[in-house]
């Protein structure tokens, strides 16, 4: 039953996807005499903890109920008080834990309180399902970086547009309205200039009947040539949009930039093209926990190459287009030996509909 109430836990979790950033997803399950008495999830950041979300269901009053939660109960002041104090107060008698918090400030702090205070506690119930869940909280929390996702949509034969640039469209509906559900749980969305100039996107997150977060635009432009009639120039007072940029760009476009609300943010070069390590370092101090990089194919392989992609999503639609001008995902120098290729690990496939998604992640030297 410790799995079933897990799973439960771990479904709760995600109905915070995109809200609580950059606070972990978890969820609360409190069990006594074999039965669900309150559940309870982190619905957005600043706001009550899963575990006081379920106990002041029942006012507090748990004695001798067992409490099943994804991660580790904190023991920290932030936005909330500590969890942990909450459950002793309620006289909870058991503690089951999927995972151990990997934040530096709880690592073990808070299950070593509740043991203390005679509680029995349980750790490692669906460990591993627990990681992945918090894949994004692990990432930022462990480095301060955010968890950068690379996804791509190509036909058949390796093409994200014909030889005149006509992208439109590569996949499906439910391909392309999964990618939105994505982009509505990360923090950034990234893409290189040339893709501003050349599909003008809105970079947006739209799903129908739902309240959705929008995230943060991220353009990389070491010259500052996005056209200021661009689609997230025009909004950028709406959704913000930031502009990572070079100090060889020019002040004149940089100004005019910040004057339609832009956050121009200036980086050092590395061999002519913003410092992409340096660029996520100063990401994570904003807060930005996780970006969904829908480059071109340059910047595809840059981010490859300076080695700041996590996980790969690479949508496979079942056409093919021909022809060795159009264009691929990743471009760039690219690597001369298949033995040095980037190597997907732990990789998972699903489909929607007729289009294929591999899914997988950058682990170890590529």
């Amino acid at each position: 039953m410790d799995h079933h109430y897990m799973a439960k836990v771990i479904e709760l979790a995600k109905l915070g996807w995109g809200k609580t950033k950059p606070n972990p997803l978890v969820g609360a399950v409190i069990v006594k005499d074999n039965k669900i008495i309150a559940e309870g999830y982190h619905r957005e950041y600043g706001s009550h903890h899963a575990e006081v979300d379920a106990l002041k269901k029942i006012d507090f009053q748990a004695e001798g109920a067992t409490i099943y939660v994804n991660l580790e109960p904190c023991s920290h002041y932030g936005k909330t008080p500590p969890c942990v104090d909450s459950i002793i107060k309620s006289k909870i008698t058991k503690v089951i834990i999927g995972m151990k918090d990997p934040n530096p400030i709880v690592a073990g702090r808070g299950i070593n309180i509740l043991k203390e205070n005679g509680i029995e506690v349980v750790t490692g119930i669906m460990e591993e399902e627990s990681k992945k869940l918090n894949e994004i909280f692990i990432k930022y929390i462990t480095t301060k970086r955010p968890f950068v996702i690379l996804k791509t949509a190509m036909t058949l034969d390796g093409k994200i547009a014909t030889s005149i640039g006509d992208s439109k469209w590569i996949t499906n509906e439910a391909s392309r309205e999964y990618v939105h559900h994505i982009r509505d749980r990360v923090a950034g969305i990234m893409v290189g200039v040339s893709t501003v100039i050349k599909d003008n996107p809105t970079l947006n997150t739209r799903i129908p009947n739902k309240i959705v977060s929008q995230p943060t635009r991220i353009i990389v432009d070491s010259n500052c040539r996005v056209p200021l009639n661009s689609n997230v120039i025009l909004t950028a007072k709406e959704q913000p949009t930031l502009i990572a940029t070079s100090d060889k760009s020019s002040l004149e476009n940089r100004k005019r930039l910040e004057d339609a609300g832009v956050d121009v943010m200036i980086l050092p070069q590395k061999e002519g093209r913003v410092d992409l390590q340096h660029l996520m370092e100063q990401l994570g101090k904003k807060q930005i926990d996780s970006v969904l990089l829908e480059g071109g194919g340059t910047l595809n392989f840059s981010a490859l190459e300076e080695g700041i992609v996590d996980k790969v999503l690479s949508f496979i639609a079942p056409k093919i287009i021909g022809g060795k001008e159009a264009i691929t995902p990743v471009e760039g120098k690219g690597r001369e030996k298949v033995s040095d290729a980037f190597q997907l690990q732990d990789v998972t496939y699903r489909s929607f509909q007729q289009d294929l998604l591999i899914e997988g992640y950058l682990g170890g030297e590529n």
